[in-house]
């Protein structure tokens, strides 16, 4: 897969609920774009909110990482002055990967985007799947998690004080 960079611009960001377990996450900007299919073997969209939701204090560097069975999806997040640089390495086997550095892996999404921009995808993205499935048609699909309300609320109250975003909103759920 070759590695997707932008310097800034739009960032689209789409979670799909598959079959029991299974999710997409879909990535576009300006010129580049990359689907990552992810397993329930940990909390992915909550990871991503909760990672999201850390730059706003003192962290500087976020990570984490999506299982994908067998592969490690680790997402960096290094907040600059002004942007947030997102980089996803892809190792091959998750069960030998996790004590590796970042350079072990192989880079498949490179961007950067400011932090409105980029909380902004993940807050819709999350939004979106709530809209279409509700809390309980999470759980049932992603089974092993329920959908992460209090992160979602967290990131939109930080949001919407730091941010000054101009975008619309979806107020009606968590």
């Amino acid at each position: 897969m070759p590695v997707a960079q932008a310097p800034t611009g739009a960032l689209q960001l789409k979670w799909e609920l598959l079959d029991h377990g299974w999710a997409r996450c879909h990535l576009a900007d300006d010129s580049h774009q990359a689907s990552l299919v992810v397993s329930y073997c940990t909390d992915a969209l909550a990871d991503l909110v909760a990672a999201a939701g850390g730059l706003y204090g003192q962290l500087r560097t976020t990570r984490f990482f999506f299982d994908a069975e067998p592969q490690e999806l680790r997402w960096v997040l290094r907040a600059t002055d002004v942007l947030i640089d997102v980089t996803i390495y892809k190792f091959p086997d998750v069960s030998v990967s996790l004590g590796l550095p970042d350079t072990a892996g192989t880079v498949i999404w490179q961007s950067a985007h400011s932090r409105r921009l980029f909380s902004h995808a993940v807050l819709n993205a999350a939004q979106n799947v709530l809209t279409e499935h509700g809390e309980a048609g999470y759980q049932a699909k992603w089974m092993l998690h329920p959908f992460p309300v209090a992160l979602v609320q967290d990131l939109r109250r930080l949001h919407l004080r730091d941010d000054a975003c101009g975008l619309p909103h979806d107020h009606a759920h968590p």
